[in-house]
């Protein structure tokens, strides 16, 4: 059964950094292309950011263009997500998900993990 699994989340100060990670199991990883997405509290899901699965096309909202850096270790199953400079409006829960499909940028996901919460206080 394919399960996500991040982790990395926690209470911040803006200004600071935080690494995700989203550990994957029961599908073939390697074979998926990956992303991030956030979701603050009375507002939709965004997307954050992807990877393809050989790691070699990156894509990443406006929001998150030069603060953060999304990675891939296809060894270990896991996928990252790097925040630095983080403002009070990165405040959201953070997910993993993961596409199978042939479509760059991925346009639907497969799989979703359950989140983590990042707080980022002024």
């Amino acid at each position: 059964q394919a399960q996500l699994v991040e982790s990395g989340g926690g209470l911040v100060q803006a200004g600071d950094s935080l690494r995700l990670s989203c550990a994957a199991s029961g599908f073939a990883f390697s074979s998926n292309d990956m992303g991030w997405f956030r979701q603050a509290p009375g507002k939709e899901r965004e997307f954050v950011a992807a990877i393809s699965r050989d790691g070699g096309r990156l894509h990443y909202s406006n929001s998150a263009l030069g603060r953060f850096t999304i990675a891939r270790d296809n060894a270990k199953n896991t996928v990252y997500l790097q925040m630095n400079s983080l403002k009070p409006d990165d405040t959201a829960v953070y997910y993993c998900a993961a596409s199978r499909r042939s479509s760059w940028p991925p346009l639907n996901y497969d799989y979703w993990g359950q989140g983590t919460q990042v707080t980022v206080s002024s």
